[in-house]
């Protein structure tokens, strides 16, 4: 269907829609059309009650997912794009409301969401009285780039099935930061040399609760460091993953990383199954108390 007319962000978020009532919300932005209905549509499934969908131009999608999905206009490829948008929705929403932010081509996995609700997921992460739920970027990538030449490859897509781990994360005085941990792997590991330092982690903090004075910061933390944490000081608690082909993609159709790469797969590449149980079983992410 022809896409609507599309406000900018601050002028919707400040007509205070209905829409913005009632969560989890999804703010996906849209870097390129890569992928972008099928985006849109995985988190609709995953039963977010309404999408925010920030590009520079309007996206044509089907006439079902109209009522869901609301269109602004943003710019998405500046740097650090996503900073402004998820603070101003923050402040709009009613305290405590589920947000949750992605990219095109990236997908939402959580345990049982074969089956479960993120709604119902993030009910139980809230009776752990946890605002905030850490999620690991996985990277995605095609087996054949003669083929798929950008690295975007659904239906044949490969990961990493080994080669994560985390380092201790400090503070301002050397010390480390309780129950925070920076995260590494995947494309951003492998490829390391060809991106900057300050993009090679791996942990997103993309599902939390709004809070008065909170503030996502350009490194994907929150400006409060509780937000930050993997688990409470208790047990174990539910982390989520994010399937996502945008490094592949970057680092493909970059100028200075493109004439670097001819295959992305190495040893440990895996078929991805596009379910949560491969991702459980190779501890990406963790139901903790939930079954």
């Amino acid at each position: 269907m022809p896409a609507r007319p599309m406000p900018d962000v601050a002028a919707f978020l400040a007509a205070r829609p209905a829409v913005l009532r009632t969560g989890p919300i999804a703010l996906i932005l849209a870097e390129d059309a890569v992928a972008l209905e099928e985006t849109v549509l995985h988190h609709l499934r995953r039963g977010f009650q309404h999408v925010l969908l920030l590009s520079g131009q309007p996206c044509d999608l089907p006439p079902d997912m109209a009522e869901r999905v609301t269109q602004l206009r943003h710019d998405t490829r500046r740097p650090n794009a996503h900073v402004d948008p998820v603070n101003a929705l923050i402040a709009a929403v009613p305290a405590g409301t589920w947000l949750y932010y992605c990219f095109n081509a990236e997908f939402l996995f959580y345990p049982f969401c074969e089956t479960r609700s993120v709604g119902e997921m993030l009910a139980f992460h809230a009776e752990e009285r946890r605002s905030a739920m850490l999620t690991y970027v996985v990277d995605l990538y095609a087996p054949d780039l003669s083929r798929t030449p950008n690295a975007v490859d659904p239906d044949h897509a490969m990961f990493d099935r080994t080669g994560y781990f985390a380092l201790s994360r400090t503070g301002p005085d050397g010390k480390a930061k309780e129950r925070q941990l920076d995260f590494h792997g995947g494309l951003r590991w492998r490829y390391e040399e060809l991106l900057p330092a300050d993009r090679r982690r791996i942990d997103r903090i993309a599902l939390f609760r709004a809070a008065p004075g909170l503030k996502v910061l350009p490194d994907h933390r929150f400006s409060v460091e509780e937000y930050n944490t993997y688990a409470c000081p208790w047990h174990h608690n539910l982390t989520a993953a994010i399937a996502s082909f945008r490094v592949a993609k970057a680092l493909t159709t970059n100028p200075g990383s493109r004439d670097s790469i001819r295959d992305m797969t190495w040893r440990n590449s895996c078929r991805f199954d596009w379910n949560s149980q491969q991702l459980m079983e190779l501890g990406l992410m963790e139901p903790g108390q939930w079954f």
